[in-house]
C-alpha cells in the first residue's frame, strides 16, 4: 500500500500547554486531527467550566489563519470538586470530561485526588448526566514498583469504581500493559481505553538504548515487549472500545535533560504518521481508521467528521528539534525516518 486515506481523525488525548508553548504546538496537530480531548493539567489547573471556557478561547486564538480545529475541553478533578460543577460543565456545551489524576501521578498532577472515596458524589453526578470521567490509571504509592502501579490501580481503584457507577462512562487513558488491555476487554459496557504512539512503537528498553533517553520518559512508563505486543494485538483486532489518544506532551528540552526531567513525549509533529508505522508492522493498516477516526468519536457521542486525510508511502526525516517559544522541543523519533507523511 503506498498511500492510505481516511476519515479525519481525533485526538482523545492531547496536551497543549499556554502561551509560547502553545502557539508552537498547536499547528502541528491542527494539520492532522479535526478535534482533540484538551487536558487540563495547566499552571494553576483548569477546574472550572469558567476556566475551561477562557482557556478554549485562547486555543481557538492561537490557531493560525486557514486552520480549522476544534478543542474540547476537560475539567480537572481535585478533592474540593463539588457536583454542582458537573451540572455547569454539562449546561457549557464544552466540557466533554472531567479528568482523574490521583495526586502526585504526573507533569502537574499535585493538586489531583488524594482519595478516589472523597469524590464519590461527584462521579454519582456525572452518571446521572451521562459525564465521561478520563483516568490517570497509576496508584502513587512510593512502595509500589512503577512498572506495576497501572496494574495496582486495576485492582485497587479502577474495578470497584466501574462497579459501583455502572453507568458511568469511563476512558482508561494511555494504557500500557496487557493487564489494562485485558480489564477493558472484559469490563461492562461504557469502558473504553486511549493507547499512544509510544507504547505502541516502543517497549521500556529504548529509555536506556545507548545511554538513559530522557526524551523517551512519560508516565505512565513504557513497559515490557510482552504488555506491547498485548496493545499491538487489540489495536490490530479492530475492537472499538479502543482508541487514539497520542498524550503528545511537550516539554522544553531543558527540562527533560536534566537530573530531574519531565515526564512527557511531544508527538503532534506526526501524531497520525506514527500510528501507521505501528498498524503497518502488524499488518492492520485497514483497522486504523476505526481507531483514529470512528470509536472515539462514537464513544463520545459525537459525529464522526466528514473530511478526510491522505497518508503516502514516502520516508520523511523527522527534525532533532522544533522551536519552542524561546527553547526547543524534542519530538519522538527525533533525527530518525518516518516512512509515512500526511499528504498536503
Amino acid at each position: 500500500m503506498t498511500s492510505l486515506t481516511i476519515k479525519r481523525p481525533d485526538d482523545w488525548h492531547l496536551h497543549l500547554r499556554d502561551g509560547d508553548a502553545l502557539r508552537a504546538v498547536l499547528p502541528f496537530t491542527a494539520a492532522r486531527f479535526a478535534r482533540a480531548i484538551v487536558m487540563p493539567n495547566l499552571k494553576p489547573p483548569v477546574t472550572n467550566s469558567e476556566q475551561a471556557l477562557a482557556y478554549r478561547r485562547r486555543i481557538l486564538d492561537a490557531l493560525p489563519a486557514g486552520m480549522k480545529f476544534e478543542p474540547l475541553m476537560t475539567l480537572y478533578l481535585t478533592d474540593n470538586t463539588y457536583p454542582t460543577e458537573v451540572d455547569r460543565a454539562k449546561a457549557s456545551g464544552c466540557v466533554h470530561g472531567f479528568k482523574l489524576y490521583p495526586a502526585g501521578a504526573t507533569t502537574n498532577s499535585d493538586s489531583g485526588v488524594t482519595d478516589i472515596r472523597r469524590i464519590e458524589p461527584v462521579l454519582a453526578r456525572m452518571s446521572e448526566l451521562g459525564m465521561i470521567l478520563q483516568v490517570h490509571g497509576e496508584v502513587t504509592d512510593p512502595n509500589v514498583d512503577v512498572f506495576d502501579r497501572e496494574a495496582r490501580f486495576i485492582d485497587g481503584v479502577l474495578a470497584q469504581t466501574v462497579e459501583r457507577f455502572g453507568e458511568l462512562r469511563i476512558v482508561f487513558e494511555h494504557i500500557t500493559t496487557r493487564a489494562a488491555a485485558q480489564f477493558v476487554l472484559n469490563a461492562r459496557p461504557g469502558v473504553a481505553a486511549t493507547i499512544t504512539p509510544q507504547h505502541l512503537l516502543m517497549n521500556r528498553n529504548a529509555l536506556f538504548t545507548g545511554g538513559i533517553r530522557p526524551h523517551h520518559y512519560c508516565l505512565p512508563v513504557l513497559k515490557s515487549e510482552s504488555d506491547r505486543r498485548a496493545l499491538l494485538e487489540v489495536v490490530a483486532s479492530g475492537n472499538p472500545r479502543f482508541f487514539l489518544g497520542t498524550d503528545s506532551a511537550p516539554h522544553a528540552r531543558h527540562t527533560k535533560e536534566n537530573a530531574c526531567g519531565c515526564a512527557g513525549i511531544f508527538s503532534s509533529h506526526a501524531g497520525i504518521e506514527l500510528y501507521a508505522e505501528a498498524f503497518e508492522a502488524v499488518g492492520a493498516l485497514q483497522r486504523l481508521e476505526g481507531f483514529a477516526s470512528e470509536f472515539g468519536a462514537d464513544f463520545y457521542g459525537l459525529p464522526q467528521n466528514e473530511a478526510r486525510i491522505t497518508l503516502v508511502k514516502e520516508a520523511w526525516d523527522v527534525p532533532a528539534h522544533y522551536p519552542f517559544g524561546s527553547d526547543e522541543l524534542v519530538p519522538l523519533s527525533a533525527g530518525e525516518r518516518i516512512s509515512w507523511r500526511l499528504k498536503n
